[in-house]
């Protein structure tokens, strides 16, 4: 493909669904990045930018396109990348650099260890001691692999019993054994929680927000292996090439200003010019603006504009709009904000 383009992994399933998930859709759009066919399925077009190439695909899949340059940047979540990166590296003793460049706020998930609720370990290390005592081959069932893998091997390595564990072997589910002592990982398609309860795995280890699927399988949590959100990964190449750079800058910068905009909105409102002394005081007293408040000053009004937070509930919107009323304020408009970006200093590390 030619190098021009700036290849953009789209995540496919609910985050695609404006109904559904993190709506992406209409964030890409807020950001002046309008998609034709990603909302059906794909194939993903960008209409306004014949420059940015979208790739339809799994996030699942995405840290490895990275890490061989078949893509420049993805939206994915923390856990998948590095699912992808721990693979290569224990796999196939090959490392990749891939860098989180921005958050995009929404897709918040809890990576965590998961037991019998009956056990009577709480936390993983106690378990693992235990195990260590009795058994030399332990089973793990997980739809992320090789993140447990990792997160197992880091864990008795710092108890200082690995070297029984050293062997590892990653399989489908439930296919022969190839080790007999060491660490075996049972890759599932999901349901782990169901596999744990029913005795298939020695451990599990699940994505979770709520926890509630886990309680209502009679399971418990004794460790988090990590915490992953929606972000957008890019090829540290990707960075270091003129071209693509400055797309990636574009791209992240509007991205920036999406995410940042969410949940804020704008007043609009007319003072007299005779009342703005107390306009002001009241305005700095709630932190209300940056720098300075936006004014425009006319003959006998001056008109001035907020950017509010709706979600601040100590300074909630309607009491603002209340108490500029009570201070003489007329014609108080609220607006919506598709975007909001500070300035370019966000772009640090691009």
């Amino acid at each position: 493909m030619d190098n021009k383009y700036l290849k953009i992994g789209l995540p496919a399933g609910s985050l695609a669904n404006p109904k559904r998930g993190g709506n992406l859709l209409t964030l890409l759009e807020n950001s002046g990045f309008k998609t034709s066919g990603y909302e059906s399925g794909g194939p993903s077009t960008f209409k306004t930018f014949n420059y940015l190439f979208g790739w339809d695909g799994r996030p699942q899949e995405f840290g490895s396109q990275l890490g061989i340059g078949e893509l420049d940047v993805a939206i994915a979540g923390d856990d998948w990348i590095k699912e992808r990166v721990v693979e290569l590296k224990l796999e196939y003793g090959t490392e990749i650099q891939l860098d989180k460049v921005l958050s995009l706020k929404r897709g918040d998930v809890r990576i965590v260890g998961i037991i019998d609720q009956k056990s009577e370990f709480n936390d993983i290390e106690g378990f693992l001691i235990d195990f260590y005592s009795k058994h030399s081959l332990l089973t793990i069932v997980s739809e992320m692999p090789y993140l447990a893998l990792d997160w197992i091997q880091k864990k008795l390595e710092k108890l200082g019993i690995a070297e029984r564990f050293s062997n590892f072997s990653v399989q489908k589910y439930k296919t022969p054994a190839k080790i007999d002592q060491g660490i075996l990982i049972y890759e599932t398609w999901g349901k782990t929680e169901a596999k744990v309860k029913n005795c298939g795995a020695n451990l599990g280890m699940e994505i979770t927000q709520s926890g509630s699927a886990l309680r209502n399988y009679g399971l418990k949590i004794i460790d988090t292996v990590m915490l992953s959100e929606t972000g957008i990964w890019v090829n540290s190449e990707a960075k270091m090439d003129t071209e693509k750079s400055a797309l990636l800058r574009m791209l992240v910068l509007n991205l920036y200003g999406s995410v940042n905009a969410e949940n804020k909105v704008m007043i609009l409102f007319n003072v007299p010019n005779s009342l703005t002394e107390a306009i002001e005081r009241y305005l700095a007293e709630n932190n209300l603006f940056a720098d300075e408040p936006t004014i425009n000053s006319g003959k006998d009004f001056t008109e001035y504009s907020i950017q509010v937070d709706i979600s601040d509930q100590k300074n909630p919107l309607a009491k603002i709009r209340y108490d500029l009323a009570m201070l003489k304020a007329k014609n108080i408009d609220t607006l919506p904000i598709q975007s909001s970006i500070p300035g370019i200093d966000v772009l640090r590390g691009i």
